[in-house]
């Protein structure tokens, strides 16, 4: 890899750090190119991404941006996850952790604030963006509907008061 190609990776690099919702730091030492590849396609259904990198390369991309905590995690072979949804990545990266021993969670960052593997999975279980958008369209519905039956229900109520008059009337 020449300079050019250093510089463009530690842009692009920079640019992953700075607007990331979250970046998850993990160890991969002995997952096969099929355990990548899923970890990979999960990500991309779930919104984020997984990135292998030059640990010298990725700490110089950090510095100035608000995640620099994670530079003392990046030893060894370290992936990163990441996602502009605060939640995505932290769940993505949890999850294939759970299935694959060999896939060690070392800790991320959430914007200025660093995460230990506890808070990793404090953050994977939390709602992602969509779920909460889902909870907020249900709870705004629900007083139409409330007010929708509230209107209909003496309608409904007088005609089976008149229904039961005329079979009383009837019989």
């Amino acid at each position: 890899m020449d300079r050019a190609q250093k510089e463009q990776l530690v842009d692009e690099l920079g640019q992953i750090f700075e607007s990331s919702g979250v970046v998850v730091v993990s160890h991969y030492v002995g997952l096969t190119v099929a355990n990548m590849q899923d970890l990979r396609a999960r990500a991309r259904a779930a919104g984020g991404s997984v990135r292998v990198a030059k640990n010298r390369l990725a700490k110089i991309a950090l510095e100035g941006k608000p995640c620099a905590s994670i530079a003392d995690l990046l030893t060894g072979m370290t992936v990163l996850t990441f996602s502009e949804d605060p939640v995505a990545a932290a769940k993505v990266a949890q999850d294939f952790a759970k299935e694959n021993d060999k896939f060690i969670i070392l800790g991320g960052a959430m914007g200025e604030n660093a995460l230990d593997v506890a808070g990793v999975e404090a953050v994977s279980k939390m709602p992602s963006r969509d779920e909460l958008i889902a909870t907020i369209a249900g709870m705004l519905g629900a007083p139409a509907s409330n007010i929708a039956g509230a209107i209909g229900a003496p309608a409904s109520n007088i005609a089976s008061i008149l229904s039961s008059i005329e079979d009383k009337a009837a019989a």
